[in-house]
């Protein structure tokens, strides 16, 4: 059993890689990086976009997430590695997951393409 409930296309992981890089430069955006802070965001229903690494190991410390997503109806996605998710976000470590909390000024259409493309692969 695995915590990747769908395959994501190499085009759309893409986007979301150049999405999350726009968001991460921009001064007004908030985004919570790690597990935990992650699970936080989603509870309190702040999050409005989950992005997890497909290499995390042991893969059971994600299991949740995307449970919780689909409870709090908050859209989720999968890049392939916490290295290229840790890259996305300007940090120099890996990240096994991200939230996107404010997507910061100009970049509502950014989060608002991405989020039509994930709800039609969930299709």
């Amino acid at each position: 059993m695995s915590y990747i409930k769908y395959k994501v296309p190499d085009k759309l992981k893409d986007q979301i890689k150049t999405a999350l890089t726009t968001i991460a430069e921009t001064k007004d955006s908030k985004i919570r990086r790690g597990m935990n802070e992650v699970t936080k965001s989603i509870e309190r229903v702040q999050a409005k976009l989950v992005i997890m690494a497909e290499d995390v190991s042991p893969p059971e410390i994600l299991y949740h997430v995307p449970l919780l997503c689909e409870e709090k109806n908050v859209p989720y996605a999968y890049l392939s590695t916490k290295k290229n998710l840790g890259k996305a976000v300007n940090i120099n470590v890996g990240s096994s997951s991200i939230a996107v909390e404010t997507v910061g000024s100009g970049n509502e259409n950014i989060l608002a393409d991405i989020l039509k493309q994930i709800a039609a692969l969930k299709k």
